[in-house]
């Protein structure tokens, strides 16, 4: 097992306030709360207002992660952020929360892998203090995809909700942190979940918002089989690079996109149910703030302790999937 280099020093989350039931859905749409509930296990998402912008929620969230970390914003060397809904197409969503922050000694740059954001964001932010470029880095996963969902698709729309997640990465003293991360990708796939319009290719217009191209577009069945097959692959690969075996694994808290997924992917990675994390039935998918809040939500509830070998998977649109294995 590798001494890890960098670790967690603080977590953060943020949630909007208002939350949408399934019994909302049910008076939007031809659908039912049995409907929603068997096929993804989502009874509730949080849906941001006007006013709780991604940069917004990120700043929230990036406060709380501050101040567990016990540093200021000016101590930042580096912020990454991974949203696939940024509040404009430039500059970055990184360079909006460093304003708001007041982070005037910190790099900024966005990091664009979808439901696996937060995952590759934690991924480069290790690496980049263990290469001496950083010292601390924030990194965020912030949402929101209501902002991008087709409320006239009930295939897509009752999965998603909004939210951000921040942690505050620093060096390890060598007995906690990250012991280990994966990355994959397959672009080949990318119609199977993605958004046709709204980039350069197809830029806004009044025909984008009639085809309604702007919003997300998924064939489910299809990317269900990808989604499981990759994060336990996923799963396996980091575990061997860090020479430890599922058994050891005390807690498995992969991307929340519903729960059929979730339960496959613990059980293709061999990891039991009781040691497994869930909370998409309160949350629904929230893309790249998915992994933090479900990381946080496990600390708050006593599910992860001090010296846990945590295992972080995740699949999103590109396709993109990765791990992080962590002692936490």
């Amino acid at each position: 097992m590798k001494r890890p280099v960098a670790a967690i020093e603080g977590l953060g989350t943020f949630s909007p306030g208002k939350v949408l039931t399934n019994a909302d859905f049910e008076r939007m749409l031809d659908t039912s709360d049995t409907w929603i509930r068997e096929r993804t296990g989502i009874r509730e998402r949080h849906i941001a207002s006007p006013q709780e912008t991604v940069a917004y929620m990120a700043r929230e969230a990036s406060v709380k992660a501050l101040a567990e970390s016990g540093l200021a914003a000016t101590d930042l060397d580096t912020i990454i952020v991974s949203t696939a809904t940024p509040d404009r197409p430039l500059p970055s969503a990184a360079c909006d929360l460093q304003a708001l922050l007041g982070a005037s000694n910190a790099a900024a740059f966005d990091i664009g892998a979808a439901c696996s954001g937060w995952i590759y964001a934690l991924t480069v932010a290790e690496s980049m203090i263990a290469a001496g470029a950083s010292r601390r880095v924030l990194v965020v996963g912030a949402e929101k995809l209501s902002a991008i969902a087709d409320y006239t698709d009930r295939s897509t729309c009752v999965l998603f909700g909004d939210g951000a997640g921040a942690a505050v990465l620093a060096p390890s003293d060598g007995t906690r942190g990250i012991l280990g991360a994966h990355l994959k990708s397959d672009g080949t796939l990318a119609e199977l979940l993605y958004r046709p319009g709204g980039g350069s290719v197809e830029p806004p217009s009044e025909q984008m918002i009639k085809n309604r191209s702007y919003f997300i577009r998924m064939a489910g069945r299809e990317v269900f089989k990808s989604a499981v097959r990759s994060m336990a692959d996923a799963a396996d690969r980091v575990l061997e690079q860090a020479g430890l075996t599922s058994e050891q694994v005390d807690l498995l808290i992969p991307h929340q996109a519903n729960i059929r997924i979730i339960e496959a992917t613990a059980e293709h990675a061999h990891i039991p149910p009781e040691r497994l994390f869930v909370n998409v039935d309160r949350f629904g998918n929230t893309s790249s703030a998915s992994v933090p809040l479900a990381l946080d939500e496990a600390r708050q509830s006593g599910r992860l302790k001090p010296g846990m070998i945590v295992l972080l998977v995740a699949f999103g649109a590109g396709f993109t999937w990765g791990a992080i294995l962590l002692r936490w």
